[in-house]
């Protein structure tokens, strides 16, 4: 073990329960709501967004609550939970007013999906439930205040449903075999589907549908890599599936896109790259936008909005430090910090996360992030490669954990987004196909061979470390 000049970060300090995580603000912009351990356990807690004094509203006991939604309300909070992880999720409501808390899906063996919460209809929403047939889940629309159900979509095969602000059902997934599928869509007051747009398997992992609708109703924004290497933002009107394309990058994948609360107009797209870039297309915000990036040095996310969009509820992810959470006044510009997620991070000094890239053996471009042991030289450093799962998936930029774990204890921590990986575009992606233990492998090797050829790493003092696919590729 080499040693630092940084205290030891304690492990529960770094992976246990967050103090406080996934911070909401209410629609009508009084309150403030976060995850917060009770015991040991995951709760809801509430308070005024101005305040001091946050109690939990919900008393679960057991496997904690992982995620919860506001309706429209103002009134009630809503979250999924099941049994000993049978996946079986219900949907239980929060009455703010009452502190009741109610089954809001009490039926054995089926699993609750939330499908669509809309700020034109406060009092109910839609959810999907695969009750009369296990295989396959139908569409009910959910009154909050009387728990009264009424199927409004029967399944006849589809996946993924999608519907606009006014809870209609426009959208759905039709799978096929081979890993394809077709977008299937109806007019409002239709019954019959039609098929939109299929999507071979190419395109499958590098399309995302739906990210919204518009305001009318008319046209879908889709990200789709039809016709390109990467997954582009649309706007197709699903009267005549014209296509418009509205950003793209050569070699990102859109990631996320921002779209006004009322008039659903896209206000900003973000890539993924080596950090989080936000390439703003509605003016409106672009003083919010630059504000943000003036308020803090990491990378943020916009986790909710109230009801008048004056409130912006951000939080900013940093590499060696806790995510912070802060309210953004739009009115005048500025941001007050409201909590960070772990803040027994702060009395320690944290690695700092550095991307890198390298050309694989065949000539591809893999790109990673490094994460040095503070206070010592970068020569010869114990090093763990640190494969990441999925393998579908990605490293990014950030707090992490484990790469902290491994930094504070003196190695370097070295993380590789090898072919496979999602983020990149379909021929980065699907070059992983069929290299399980292959291509993929080769470049977690040669990113040892990189570290150490630049001196960083000492060969005969590097482990592997993963799970899931980054288990497998420990054990290859």
């Amino acid at each position: 073990m080499t040693t630092t000049t940084a205290d030891l970060v304690p492990r529960d300090v770094l992976f246990g329960n967050p103090e406080k995580a996934q911070g909401r603000i209410s629609p009508d912009g009084k309150r403030l709501s976060y995850l917060a351990p009770v015991d040991g356990v995951l709760n809801v807690f509430v308070g005024a967004v101005d305040g001091d004094e946050f109690t939990p509203v919900t008393d679960d006991r057991d496997r904690g609550i992982l995620t919860y939604a506001w309706a429209h309300d103002d009134r009630h909070l809503l979250y999924l939970q099941d049994k000993g992880g049978d996946e079986n999720w219900r949907l239980y409501s929060v009455d703010l007013d009452t502190g009741t808390v109610g089954d809001l899906t009490p039926f054995d063996n089926v699993q609750a999906q939330i499908v669509r919460l809309s700020k034109r209809h406060p009092n109910a929403g839609l959810i999907a439930l695969n009750k009369d047939n296990e295989q396959l889940h139908d569409v009910y629309r959910l009154d909050f205040t009387t728990g009264a159900l009424e199927k409004v979509v029967e399944n006849p095969g589809f996946i993924q449903w999608m519907a606009d602000d006014d809870l209609n059902v426009r959208t759905a997934l039709a799978p096929a075999a081979g890993g394809s599928f077709t977008l299937m869509h109806r007019a409002v007051g239709e019954e019959a589907w039609k098929p939109l747009i299929e999507f071979g398997a190419d395109d499958a992992p590098t399309t995302q549908p739906v990210m919204g609708f518009t305001a009318d109703g008319g046209s879908a924004y889709i990200v789709s890599s039809q016709d390109a290497n990467t997954g582009r933002l649309l706007r197709v009107d699903l009267a005549t599936g014209v296509e418009e394309v509205l950003a793209e990058d050569p070699q990102y994948d859109v990631a996320s896109v921002v779209l006004h609360p009322d008039t659903r107009a896209l206000q900003m797209v973000t890539f993924e790259r080596d950090r989080l870039e936000h390439e703003v297309i509605d003016v409106a915000v672009a003083d919010d936008v630059a504000g943000l990036r003036q308020l803090h040095s990491g990378d943020f996310v916009l986790a909710s909005r109230d009801r008048d969009d004056r409130t912006w509820l951000v939080a900013f992810t940093a590499d060696d430090g806790p995510v912070a959470f802060f309210a953004w006044d739009r009115e005048t510009k500025s941001g007050r910090l409201l909590f960070t997620h772990r803040p027994s991070l702060e009395q320690y000094v944290l690695a700092k996360v550095e991307p890198f890239s390298y050309t694989a053996r065949d000539g591809l471009v893999i790109h990673g992030y490094l994460t040095f042991p503070p206070g010592v030289d970068r020569t010869a450093l114990p090093t763990v490669l640190n494969v990441h799962g999925g393998p579908w998936a990605r490293d990014s930029w950030g707090f992490n954990p484990e790469s902290q774990w491994f930094a504070n204890r003196g190695y370097l921590a070295v993380q590789v987004n090898y072919r496979g990986s999602t983020g990149f575009g379909k021929q980065f992606l699907n070059a992983g196909d069929r290299e399980w233990g292959g291509k993929m492998h080769d470049d977690l090797l040669d990113a040892v061979d990189w570290v150490v050829e630049h001196g960083y790493a000492d060969r005969e003092k590097v482990a592997i470390y993963g799970a899931s696919y980054g288990g497998y590729a420990a054990l290859a």
